[in-house]
């Protein structure tokens, strides 16, 4: 293809592939936790980094990881309380993260308000190979632990009091998961933006979810729906000239719809071979 002749495409569509597969494997365990927008919180909270890293003249890229880790143990030991107040914490922390990022840009001066619009929505051309060096390690850091640990995180996901009865280190597990949850933001910032992260997040794995009670095989699904909108929205977004990140996550939900329409039409071809109503289902099993 000559769109990929050029080695700044090249780069471009492997930043978003990559973002497109680590998110689901990450996000797959937000769902499980009822937690499908703390991406889109943490993205609020990253920046703050993108902005200190634009006043400080540092890469936004390192000082985005740095706080947006610690946004994420912050909202998780905030969560692990579970009083009402908590919500209240949460809001203000989201808001005050973005409103800090903007604010800090704006300090930045000379840094144009330009930059903050390519991590707020991605621009996947401007990535550069160091750029994408730091993407891949930290790539390659959330798929060891969410593929790695998945009877683990599986376990905690499902029933956190059984699993602590069990032996697991439930709260290490649970900061570990919201680590990752950071880094995934982190990655996603250039490909897809901050803003949009959390929709590659959840909506890979909810189409996933329509075709599978198999937690692997969900997760696998929500993989390969993954990649599947992200190369069609890099190439259509090459054609249409429009946002990278957004057409992204338009493919994404145009493949869920997809995926939502055809559903029932297979459950129906299904059902003579299988008896047992869709409401019957049981909950996700380790597979």
């Amino acid at each position: 293809m000559d769109l990929l002749s050029s080695p700044f495409m090249q780069r471009a569509l492997i930043g978003v592939l990559l973002t497109a597969l680590v998110a689901p494997t990450l996000g797959i365990y937000l769902v499980q936790r009822r937690m499908s927008l703390i991406g889109d919180g943490i993205g609020h909270i990253a920046l703050t980094g993108v902005g200190l890293g634009l006043l400080t003249g540092n890469q936004p890229v390192y000082t985005a990881i740095a706080v947006a880790i610690a946004g994420a143990i912050a909202v998780e030991m905030v969560r692990s309380r579970g009083r009402t107040s908590g919500d209240m914490a949460l809001a203000i922390m989201f808001y005050g993260g973005i409103s800090g990022g903007v604010f800090l840009t704006g300090l930045a001066k000379g840094k144009s308000n330009a930059n903050l619009m390519t991590y707020l929505f991605g621009s996947p051309l401007t990535i550069t190979e160091q750029d994408l060096i730091v993407m891949g390690i930290l790539g390659v850091i959330v798929l060891a632990v969410t593929l790695g640990l998945r009877p683990w995180l599986f376990a905690i996901c499902q029933d956190e009091e059984y699993a602590r009865v069990s032996g697991l280190p439930v709260r290490l597990l649970n900061l570990l998961l919201a680590v990752m949850a950071a880094v995934t933001v982190t990655v996603a910032m250039r490909a897809v933006g901050l803003l949009l992260v959390s929709a590659l997040m959840v909506v890979p794995v909810a189409a996933a979810q329509l075709l599978s009670r198999g937690f692997g095989m969900t997760m696998a699904l929500s993989m390969l729906f993954g990649l599947v909108s992200g190369t069609a929205g890099f190439f259509g977004s090459i054609q249409l000239d429009t946002g990278t990140g957004a057409t992204v996550v338009l493919a994404a939900i145009a493949l869920f719809t997809l995926v939502a329409l055809v559903t029932p039409l297979l459950r129906r071809v299904r059902r003579p071979r299988h008896t047992t109503s869709s409401s019957d289902a049981p909950e996700w099993v380790l597979e």
